[in-house]
C-alpha cells in the first residue's frame, strides 16, 4: 500500500510540472505583444527583455551589443515609415550648431514623431528600459538610409557647440538599431575603442571595418554606447562612423539620449552673471555644504565638458 501510494504522490508531482512547463512555454508569447500601423496592419514585438542576449564588447568605450532587441516587423515597420520621409543627412556644424550638407556623412534620412504610432511607442519604452534613461531625455528616432559607396566618417555624438547642448546637454549615449543585414561593408567602427585590435576578423569585414572594433549590422540587433564618461566628461574613446556599404543597402534608427530632458527643456535662459550663471535655485545651498568640491564636475565643469551648473554659487565666475 506504501508502495501504491507513494506512486500516486510521484505522479501527481510529474502532472504539475507538466502543467507548470506547459504554462512558462506561452509566456513568452503572451507577452511578445502586437500593435497596429497607420493601415491597421499587425506589427509583432520582439520577445520580452533577455540579459543573455546581451553582450559587452568593449569597456572603453562602454559598448554593448543586444542581438535580436526589434522583430523583423519592426524593423520593416520603420523602414515603411522612413521611406516617406527620407531626405539627405545633415551634421550638426561644430560653431553655429546649424544642421549642414557635409561629404563626411553621405547618407539619408528623416526624423520620426515621438510616440508617432503604437509600434513606435512600444520600442521608445523598450529603449528607456534597456538603458534606464528616461524617455523624456531622449530625441526622437532617426531612420537612415545607407546605399553603395555611403557612409559616416568618424565623429562624435556629443556637442562641440553651445547651441545644441542648450536643449537637454550633451548626448549622453546612443542606442543604435540596425533595420537590414548588409550583405558586405556598412559596419560601425570605433577606430579609439582600446584594445581593437584583438577583435577576430575574417574576409566578411570590409577593409574600413579593420581599423577599428566593429560591428556588422544585422536587421534587428542594436548597440548601444555611452559617448560620456559616468562623470558627464565627452569620452574621446567613443569617437565612431559608418563603413561605406559594398554590397547591399543599409537601414538603420539611431535614437540619442541626453543628460536632461530634451522634450521639456528651460523655457527661458539662466541669467548670465560675467561669463557664468546658476541653473539651479539650489546652488547656493549646495556650495554651502562643500558640493563645488565634492561634485566639482556638475557644480562647476571640467576641461573638454560642458560648464557646471553652479558656476555663480561657486565663485568661478570671470573677473
Amino acid at each position: 500500500m506504501a508502495v501504491m501510494a507513494m506512486r500516486r504522490r510521484l505522479r501527481g508531482v510529474v502532472l504539475v510540472l507538466a502543467l507548470l512547463l506547459t504554462a512558462t512555454a506561452v509566456v513568452p508569447v503572451l507577452l511578445l505583444g502586437v500593435a497596429e500601423d497607420d493601415a491597421g496592419g499587425k506589427v509583432a514585438a520582439a520577445a520580452p527583455f533577455n540579459a543573455s542576449r546581451v553582450t559587452a564588447i568593449s569597456w572603453r568605450p562602454r559598448i554593448f551589443l543586444y542581438r535580436g532587441f526589434l522583430s523583423d516587423d519592426e524593423c520593416d515597420h520603420l523602414v515603411n515609415l522612413g521611406k516617406k520621409k527620407i531626405q539627405r543627412s545633415m551634421v550638426a556644424d561644430s560653431k553655429s550648431g546649424a544642421s549642414v550638407m557635409s561629404e563626411v556623412r553621405t547618407s539619408s534620412g528623416m526624423f520620426l514623431d515621438k510616440r508617432q504610432d503604437p509600434v513606435v511607442s512600444r520600442i521608445e519604452k523598450r529603449i528607456a528600459a534597456w538603458t534606464f534613461l528616461p524617455e523624456e531625455n531622449a530625441e526622437n528616432i532617426q531612420i537612415l538610409r545607407y546605399e553603395h559607396g555611403q557612409k559616416y566618417e568618424p565623429h562624435f555624438d556629443y556637442f562641440q557647440d553651445k547651441i545644441n547642448q542648450a536643449i537637454g546637454g550633451h548626448r549622453y549615449a546612443t542606442v543604435l538599431m540596425y533595420l537590414s543585414t548588409v550583405e558586405k561593408g556598412g559596419e560601425t567602427v570605433f577606430p579609439n575603442a582600446e584594445g581593437w585590435e584583438s577583435q577576430p576578423k575574417d574576409d566578411t569585414f570590409s577593409e574600413c571595418a579593420r581599423r577599428g572594433l566593429a560591428v556588422k549590422p544585422v536587421k534587428g540587433d542594436a548597440v548601444l554606447f555611452f559617448s560620456l564618461h559616468v562623470d558627464g566628461v565627452p569620452d574621446q574613446l567613443s569617437l565612431h562612423g559608418s563603413c561605406p556599404v559594398i554590397q547591399g543597402e543599409k537601414w538603420s534608427a539611431p535614437k540619442w539620449i541626453r543628460i536632461r530632458s530634451y522634450e521639456n527643456p528651460p523655457l527661458s535662459k539662466p541669467k548670465e552673471t560675467k561669463g557664468c550663471s546658476d541653473v539651479s535655485a539650489h546652488c547656493a545651498k549646495w556650495a554651502e555644504a562643500g558640493e563645488c568640491e565634492r561634485n566639482p564636475v556638475y557644480m562647476v565643469g571640467a576641461e573638454g565638458s560642458t560648464p557646471g551648473n553652479c558656476r555663480k554659487s561657486c565663485g568661478v565666475c570671470d573677473s
